[in-house]
């Protein structure tokens, strides 16, 4: 009995897991750009007890009997298929048309300073800094990057913005002048290599750092050619709501099961003390 409970304890920390995922995808159902999170199982170690010398019966399933031991979530996977476009028709709003392709942000690495993050997310905005000048940010305030790493900063006196099919963001002013940046934007070549950190934003482990060119491309030169970008619009996110609710069902029945095995063998073990 006691091996039961085990069992069953195994399995409802990795369910309790699996759980917590599916909260966090419908959470951010109606987060820009946010990718949904799939979690797999695997199944753990199994005790293989041979009785075939008491077991006399003709059979087509393999001989002797499989203890397991319970199941593990194997990985959580992303799952970066394109969202859905939304126009919203404001200059600020901006939307890829091609998956695998980020923003390049700059996230607050306390001490350190900031450390280079990857986003979909394209609700932008401006900041007010120092000297009448303003600052190209995300929705969460973080400072958006141009194509050498560095933050956007132009005069607070704009009129509009307009934007280029290869990611340049050109800044209107009414005296007819414009400005131009050109906006940092990274393609993933191997998206499963890389880190969550928070929220829509992804970053390179430690570990992979000395394999960057392995991992990513930065699109530059002419490389920008192959970025797809439009102005006035917002990839929504890709998580499939049906899709999430079925499978918290799924878990939450699971849960249900192993506890109750846990309560009967807790009850089978009373009434072996009530023999005694």
């Amino acid at each position: 009995m006691l091996r039961t409970m085990i069992t069953a304890t195994n399995t409802l920390n990795q369910l309790q897991q699996q759980i917590d995922t599916i909260s966090n995808n419908l959470a951010n159902s109606n987060t820009t750009g946010y990718k949904a999170k799939e979690a797999t199982f695997s199944e753990l170690l199994y005790q293989q007890y041979n009785n075939e010398k008491l077991d006399k019966a003709d059979r087509q399933s393999p001989a002797g009997i499989r203890y397991g031991v319970g199941a593990k979530l194997g990985q959580i996977q992303t799952n970066y298929a394109q969202g859905n476009v939304q126009m919203t028709d404001r200059d600020l709003d901006l939307a890829f048309t091609k998956d695998k392709q980020y923003f390049n942000i700059l996230m607050p690495n306390g001490e350190n300073g900031t450390k280079l993050v990857y986003s979909r997310q394209g609700n932008f905005y401006v900041s007010p800094v120092d000297n009448g000048q303003v600052m190209l940010v995300n929705a969460d305030g973080y400072a958006v990057a141009d194509s050498t790493g560095s933050a956007i900063f132009f005069p607070a006196e704009f009129q509009n913005f307009g934007l280029t099919e290869d990611g340049i963001l050109g800044v209107n002013y009414p005296n007819g002048e414009t400005l131009s940046f050109e906006l940092g934007i990274t393609e993933l070549q191997k998206p499963q290599a890389m880190e969550h950190i928070s929220d829509t934003y992804i970053g390179i482990p430690e570990d992979l750092t000395q394999f960057e060119g392995q991992v990513l491309i930065d699109l530059q030169g002419a490389a920008r050619s192959e970025i797809g970008i439009k102005n006035g619009a917002l990839e929504q996110s890709n998580v499939n709501l049906s899709k999430e609710m079925t499978e918290l069902i799924t878990a939450q029945r699971s849960y249900q099961f192993q506890s109750r095995a846990i309560t009967l063998a807790d009850q089978m073990l009373g009434l072996i003390n009530g023999i005694r």
